[in-house]
């Protein structure tokens, strides 16, 4: 832990304190290795329209590209190139006939990778994490940690945005180091104000919170509003008995990760979770079986506490990311660990780290019983009620992943994020909103991405399948479809092309090389 200042830049200290305990960060990618294009003019030709505002879909229509922006999108046949339009063979045409079109999807809890994976074995790359994210149509993520470093994220958002690399558009969020657990370095309000202007001067796009001192984060948060930067933050236990996240909404905290505090709102006939009489957050069972327990000390649903909980956060205008998939195991420790895609598709370093071990964050599997899940499954009941709600009186949600802990792999944890917001309540069409529009509302890009219309970013998913009509269809492995002709199993995928800007990718090449790769790994080890 880092208990004074460093000499390092702002928004590294976390990397810092991983690097001295032995834990480096990942390889960052250095240039492209799939991908076709730049392609200065693309038309998408008689597809369906799913444009991500919350809209049916409607078609068939064109949709077209120029420099990397959609400069027309009507129906099929009248859809035009600005002046002077391009002749036709300089048009790159994909017929979408019977297809439809998305917008990218955005991952508003993303890690390029975590450092504690160190401890079982050789990190994947970051053209691991990374190419996983775009076959599985994923072309915005919030880094939300900057856990290599944020002088490392910034490097690899400015090799994105060049195209030098193949990888999603990312936002960097710095993490703010002032923790009980794990870095402090700041002490006083000033401190902390001075610390945001630094990482704001560095290209910050916001911070990432784990609680810190109230006057502390108060101050951060106020620099953030004056600084035009957003903020995120999982409320940890160590520090939500002094500030709970409707307290942080109220100081203009931009959204609330995971369930963590959210419970702590809404107690009734006590201010702090009742813990077990042995209990010890850094004992990692001790601290996720707990966290398995608050929401059943708290109001019920629809009770005039719980009404006014979410009164509270509506008028401050609070957002959500409630990354489930995470926790599913929790719920069914079996089931995730035995997933379609951990055999072809899991790092087996990040296969170890799952597995049940002292000391490794979110591998606490050696206590986890038939009990841990069921109170599990009835806090997500509870957790899902209290987010469908949220969105039905017009709050904003949002598609986070949080991948590389608890089993979960990077691409294939978001698209089971969708899943479970629609086991929460959500309707297909206002998932994908989620996924799409939300997400870019909530990163502060709505003007850049987020819908499919004209002088947006093209960012561009293109699937053979209506994937509303099954999210599994969206899974790099496909679902599983009985082939009546042959009489064998099908794996039924729908996203066939992911169109970045100008440049065009093939989910399968992509799935191929990741493949390759952890084949090597597991040679290797």
């Amino acid at each position: 832990m880092i208990n004074e200042q460093k000499h390092c830049a702002a928004g590294d200290e976390f990397a810092i304190m991983f690097a001295e305990a032995g834990l480096p960060a990942l390889k960052p990618a250095t240039e492209r290795q799939r991908g076709q294009g730049p392609h200065r003019h693309i038309k998408l030709s008689n597809a369906r329209i799913i444009d991500g505002t919350g809209a049916p879909p409607w078609g068939p229509a064109d949709l077209l590209v120029e420099d990397g922006r959609i400069v027309d999108l009507a129906k099929s046949g009248k859809a035009r190139f600005p002046a002077p339009a391009p002749q036709p063979e300089d048009v790159l045409e994909i017929d979408c006939t019977g297809k439809f079109l998305t917008p990218g999807l955005v991952d508003c809890h993303a890690h390029i990778g975590a450092p504690f994976h160190a401890k079982n074995g050789p990190q994947p790359a970051a053209d691991y994490v990374y190419k996983l994210w775009l076959a599985h149509g994923v072309t915005t993520i919030r880094e939300t940690g900057c856990f290599n470093g944020l002088s490392w994220t910034l490097e690899q958002k400015s090799a994105v945005e060049e195209s030098r690399i193949d990888a999603p558009r990312i936002l960097a969020y710095a993490p703010f180091p002032a923790t009980s657990d794990y870095v402090r370095s700041l002490h006083t309000p000033e401190q902390a104000a001075a610390w945001v202007e630094k990482v704001k001067a560095a290209g910050a796009d916001g911070v990432k919170f784990f609680g810190a001192p109230p006057a502390l984060m108060k101050a951060a948060l106020e620099a953030c509003a004056q600084l035009g930067l957003r903020s995120c933050c999982h409320h940890a236990q160590l520090a939500v008995g002094r500030m709970n996240p409707l307290q942080t909404a109220r100081w203009g905290l931009t959204s609330t990760e995971h369930s963590y505090g959210i419970p702590e709102t809404l107690l009734e006939d006590h201010t702090l979770q009742a813990f077990p009489v042995d209990y010890d957050y850094g004992d990692e069972y001790l601290r996720f079986s707990a966290a398995g327990q608050t929401f059943m000390q708290a109001a019920r649903p629809g009770s005039a506490k719980w009404d006014a909980v979410l009164a509270g956060f509506l008028e401050a205008r609070h957002s959500f990311v409630p990354t489930f998939n995470v926790y599913d195991a929790n719920r069914d420790l079996m089931r995730t660990r035995r997933a379609d895609w951990h055999e072809r598709f899991t790092d087996p370093t990040l296969w170890s780290y799952f597995q049940p071990q002292r000391g490794g964050h979110g591998a606490y599997w050696y206590r986890w019983s038939t009990t841990n899940e069921i109170e599990w499954r009835e806090t997500f009941r509870l957790w899902m009620c209290f987010v469908n709600d949220y969105k039905n009186r017009g709050g904003r949600v949002a598609v986070g992943s949080d991948s590389g802990f608890m089993f979960q792999t990077y691409g294939f944890g978001y698209v089971r994020e969708l899943e479970l917001l629609q086991e929460a309540g959500l309707t297909p069409l206002e998932v994908l909103r989620a996924a799409t529009a939300s997400g870019a509302e909530l990163l502060g890009i709505a003007e850049d991405v987020g819908t499919l219309e004209i002088g947006k970013r093209a960012d561009i998913l293109v699937h053979r399948i209506n994937p509303l009509m099954d999210f599994k269809l969206l899974y790099g492995t496909g679902a599983m479809r009985l082939n009546d002709a042959s009489k064998s199993v099908d794996w039924d995928r729908s996203l066939e092309t992911v169109v970045q800007g100008d440049v065009i990718y093939d989910p399968a090449a992509l799935l191929q090389d990741v493949e390759a790769m952890v084949s090597a790994a597991r040679v290797a080890t």
